[in-house]
């Protein structure tokens, strides 16, 4: 059968009144051991995060009845991604990362979680490399300009009527010294196969991740033309260092998007006039569509550890506003449906709260932040028994 239900056990893991949250979905809240999870707390949820919001970040002890126990603050975070808080992958037993706003600008922070050691970086990071080498950062100030609820309050944006700055895009940061350098700038996006769309619209990048091992990173260039609330979108890739850039998608429409390892990658987007999941070849022109028949919809895609497996989920049903999340292996073009969570209809918008389902670190869990019981929550689904069949 290509379609299947199997409801998992569910199990909320932080409490009202609070609201709490982790953040995107192509990242895990577990730690090295799986025993404790990351999470952040705030006391409300019915708007958008202002300049002075404080967000609590601390570990949710799995072992000890999922206690709660503060670790930092900050002011630098957003509904949909949080702060970019994850751990370290140098040493993910101990270390994690997230962005902070110290007076006139945004930083990252490595903490220590057993010590409260702590070390600042001048940039903000937006995607890391799994082993704690290096990071990608940006803009936050115009990303949160260009797109409401994937940026942050509080510094104003110098780059304010530029369409495509040569001096901004974006920067490798060294997470070791410090350094940083600009690798790919607006204006070199702007100049890349242009689009006649382009003409007289404002560049910016969103999305950046990691390759696995990486080797390579991948973003979302966008643009919006003077007057338009659109955008359009396309999918690239390059080497840590800004070198060898290549367009994966190309026809002005890319969503949610996962790497295969290092050298493919997995996304929401439209190829020869049809919407499906694709998967690209990096670097290459090969693209076949996945799962067209039972993938429908766009939702937060992302391999299990071992690859076997894609975690997703869907936008809220139109008549039942539920959202679902779904299990699928490539091998048997199996679908399974693990949950339906309902979407409350007064959350929407940039402060919506999707599901952004995201793996344990063997694959066997799944941690997503839900709305279903009303307030913003954590809950850990168990899918062992289907992944381990």
């Amino acid at each position: 059968m290509p379609h299947s239900t199997v409801i998992c056990p569910v199990e909320r893991i932080t409490h009202a009144p609070f609201r709490h949250f982790f953040g995107y979905y192509e990242k895990t809240p577990w730690d090295a051991t799986d025993a404790r999870l990351l999470g952040m707390r705030v006391n409300f949820q019915h708007r958008p995060p202002a300049a002075e919001d404080v967000a609590q970040i601390a570990l949710i002890d799995a072992a000890n009845g999922n206690r709660w126990r503060p670790l930092a603050e900050t002011t630098a975070w957003c509904w949909q991604q949080s702060c970019m808080l994850q751990w370290l992958g140098s040493d993910p037993a101990r270390k994690i990362i997230f962005n902070r706003r110290d007076d006139d600008r945004f930083v990252a922070v490595v903490l220590d979680v057993e010590s409260g050691g702590q070390h600042v970086l001048p940039r903000p990071v937006y995607a890391v490399d799994g082993q704690g080498r290096f990071a990608l950062s940006l803009n936050f100030a115009r990303l949160d300009r260009t797109r409401p609820g994937y940026g942050y309050k509080g510094l104003g944006d110098p780059t304010i009527g530029q369409n495509a700055p040569d001096d901004d895009g974006i920067y490798h940061v060294d997470l070791a010294s410090g350094e940083s350098q600009l690798v790919i700038s607006l204006a070199q996006l702007a100049a890349l196969r242009p689009h006649p769309t382009m003409t007289n619209a404002e560049h910016w990048v969103n999305h950046l991740q990691c390759s696995r091992a990486g080797r390579r990173f991948a973003f979302l260039h966008r643009w919006r033309q003077q007057g338009h609330q659109g955008w359009y979108t396309r999918l690239l890739s390059a080497a840590p260092d800004g070198h060898d850039i290549a367009i994966l998608a190309d026809e002005g429409y890319v969503s949610h998007y996962d790497w295969r390892g290092d050298d493919a990658v997995l996304a929401w987007a439209r190829h020869n006039g049809e919407r499906h999941y694709h998967l690209y070849t990096d670097g290459a022109a090969h693209v076949r569509a996945v799962g067209a028949d039972v993938l429908t919809v766009d939702g937060h895609c992302s391999y299990s550890p071992d690859g076997r497996w894609v975690l997703t989920d869907t936008y809220p049903d139109p008549q039942t506003s539920e959202r679902t999340l779904i299990l699928y292996k490539p091998e048997t073009n199996h679908r399974i449906d693990v949950g339906k969570f309902y979407a409350p209809p007064d959350l929407q918008g940039e402060i919506r709260c999707d599901l952004h389902p995201r793996w344990n670190r063997d694959g066997t869990k799944i941690c997503i932040d839900s709305a279903h019981e009303h307030t913003r929550q954590m809950y850990v689904i168990n899918v062992g028994e289907i992944v381990n069949a």
